[in-house]
């Protein structure tokens, strides 16, 4: 079994408590939250008190010392119930908290890793613009240098967790005498002056997220806020979206495991003709092609998870495992629909949740294209190379 292949016994007894408190705590609130679009502090401050907000991080900075795998295992699992849930827990640990527990100076570490990793506070991270999506490159905030310190002023768009955290990283083009010197990441409060945040998205899915747009107009900040190397600012920021790929990929198993689960019980309950509907052809194949994908993505995701572990490159395995899984995933939520027929399409049933979840995952952390892209990159550079 994969498990036997890269877990540990610490992985498996992780895997069975969020498992367990994903089933009894956060599954009966999943489709309220959704409906009215509410925001689960109340499961934030439970995950927090399990030790889930600060998984891959030090225990010295209250992180419970494990890995990245770890981390996917506990998204998977949250997001066979709640994808907003797990997509909340996902953007704070690797966006919201990574780039500093990874990046961020000792000072930085000490200020801000304790409250995040133990989860006494929320962190986001602000990178898309209205007009800088895939082209994070375009970057039209601007982070003017005057003596020591930062004039901030620009827009971040579709930022998850913005409007509840207490720790906001975001980048900006650093400009000094009038010259742009690149790209680079800046951590701050999230109530410092000058930021200010819109109210919260009417989305298709992840309805629980806090997704907003951010504000910054003449906010003055000191040098230190900038985020570990200042020359390095756009590799860092890369680095950081390739880590959110794997863990991206790990939510859409789970959205995909969440659809499939439900739509292989109703096929057994289910009776057409005087049998349950999974005897027939047409809905059994569709049941074995569900899990045959599903199983071939965690493979793609546990091996990227791993190979980080292991202090390997990833770019490659990590895009390769955010393209298909999350693919996997608008395609198994959509087979999961058609099983259920017309009950599919009414809000009562989950998979209608689940299909509308699964759609962002083609787009966040880089949409498919853009998948596509780094991939072939990689692959003729690894071609020239032989």
């Amino acid at each position: 079994m994969k498990e036997d292949i890269y877990f540990i016994e610490e992985h498996k007894m992780l895997q069975q408590m969020v498992r367990e408190f994903a089933q009894n705590e956060v599954r009966p609130k999943a489709q309220e939250l959704d409906e009215k679009g509410e925001f689960p502090y109340d499961l934030v401050k439970q995950m927090a008190e399990l030790g889930l907000m600060g998984i891959p991080w030090k225990e010295k900075y209250g992180g419970t010392g494990m890995d990245t795998l770890a981390l996917v295992i506990a998204i998977e699992e949250l997001g066979k119930e709640c994808c907003s849930t797990a997509a909340t827990l996902m953007a704070h640990t690797s966006l919201g908290t990574a780039p500093i527990a990874i990046f961020g100076t000792n000072k930085q570490k000490e200020k801000y890793l304790p409250d995040l990793a133990s989860g006494k506070k929320i962190g986001a991270f602000g990178l898309t613009e209205p007009d800088a999506g895939s082209d994070a490159g375009n970057t039209k905030t601007r982070a003017v240098l005057e003596g020591d310190y930062f004039i901030v002023n620009g827009e971040k768009a579709f930022c998850t967790n913005a409007g509840v955290s207490s720790v906001l990283i975001f980048t900006a083009a650093i400009v000094e005498n009038g010259n742009e010197n690149g790209i680079s990441a800046f951590v701050v409060d999230s109530n410092t002056e000058g930021i200010s945040f819109n109210i919260p998205e009417k989305k298709m899915g992840w309805c629980a997220s806090d997704t907003r747009s951010i504000f910054f107009k003449d906010m003055k900040i000191p040098k230190s806020a900038i985020l570990g190397n200042p020359e390095k600012g756009f590799k860092q920021f890369l680095e950081t979206l390739t880590s959110g790929r794997i863990t991206i990929a790990a939510l859409s198993i789970g959205t995909a495991q969440g659809a499939y689960n439900r739509a292989l019980a109703y096929s057994q309950e289910r009776e057409a003709f005087g049998k349950p509907i999974n005897e027939f052809q047409g809905i059994s194949f569709k049941l074995s092609d569900m899990a045959t994908q599903i199983e071939a993505a965690r493979h793609l995701v546990y091996h990227a998870a791993w190979k980080k572990d292991q202090g390997h490159s990833v770019i490659m395995e990590a895009s390769m495992a955010k393209l298909f899984s999350s693919e996997m995933a608008m395609k198994v939520a959509t087979e999961a629909i058609q099983i259920f027929g017309g009950y599919g399409y009414i809000k009562e049933y989950d998979v209608e949740r689940f299909f509308r979840d699964a759609k962002i995952l083609e787009i966040g952390e880089g949409t498919s294209e853009i998948q596509r892209i780094i991939i072939a990159k990689q692959i003729l550079k690894s071609a020239q190379q032989l």
